[in-house]
């Protein structure tokens, strides 16, 4: 069952990891991880504060992937045009329009994510 109450203000991605059930900060820190390794310069902020990731120097929201940790599952937030890119291969996940949803029980698609977090980048340093 989720907690109850507002959702706590983190003051850095490491605290907002370090609050998180042990499973869901090793999927966390998994994913943070996966998106370094595509882009190791990106900036790690805090927005809805939820741990996100500028792709791009002084990148606004809209250059950001987000990710989430619930009770069942971490929350991957890259964007509706990067959703409906790979969609295909999201089948398998419950989504959103720009989220999909990883269970804790299942390993991340790791090539998967860094493809999405590559085309993300692409797309935005493409529309400068």
């Amino acid at each position: 069952m989720a907690k109850k109450g507002p959702m706590p203000s983190f003051q850095t991605v490491d605290d907002y990891i370090a609050n998180q059930s042990e499973e869901a900060q090793q999927k966390l820190e998994e994913l943070r991880t996966l998106i370094k390794e595509v882009v190791p310069e990106a900036e790690e902020v805090l927005n809805y504060k939820i741990p996100s990731f500028v792709l791009v120097p002084n990148g606004k929201r809209d250059h950001q992937i987000m990710m989430a940790a619930y009770a069942k599952f971490i929350g991957f937030y890259p964007f509706p045009t990067t959703m409906e890119a790979f969609s295909e291969e999201l089948k398998a996940f419950k989504q959103g329009k720009g989220s999909v949803q990883f269970p804790l029980d299942q390993p991340l698609p790791k090539d998967l994510v860094k493809r999405m977090v590559r085309f993300r980048k692409e797309e935005i340093e493409g529309g400068k």
